[in-house]
């Protein structure tokens, strides 16, 4: 009996590991996609504002937009790590 219990228990711990996993993974995601909406929204405004400096922002956006995608993917793969091994 007491097997059993422990034997459930590992299993329990495993199953909110994965939960865990998955959590994590679409919070990366979720945060990543509102970050990325914020610095283009305020990108877009700051072109309203400055029409000549549009270049110098936009090329800024792309490079913090990249910053933010590659954050998120590493916690993403991070998240699958957990998930599988």
């Amino acid at each position: 009996m007491l097997t059993l219990t422990v034997l459930l228990q590992a299993t329990a711990a495993a199953a909110l590991g994965k939960l865990g996993a998955g959590l994590g993974a679409a919070i990366a995601a979720m945060a990543a996609g509102i970050g990325i909406g914020r610095i283009g929204s305020s990108a877009m405004e700051a072109i309203a504002r400055q029409p000549e400096a549009g270049a110098d922002i936009r090329s800024n956006m792309i490079v913090s937009a990249a910053l933010i995608e590659g954050v998120a993917f590493f916690a993403v793969v991070v998240c699958m790590l957990i998930l599988f091994f």
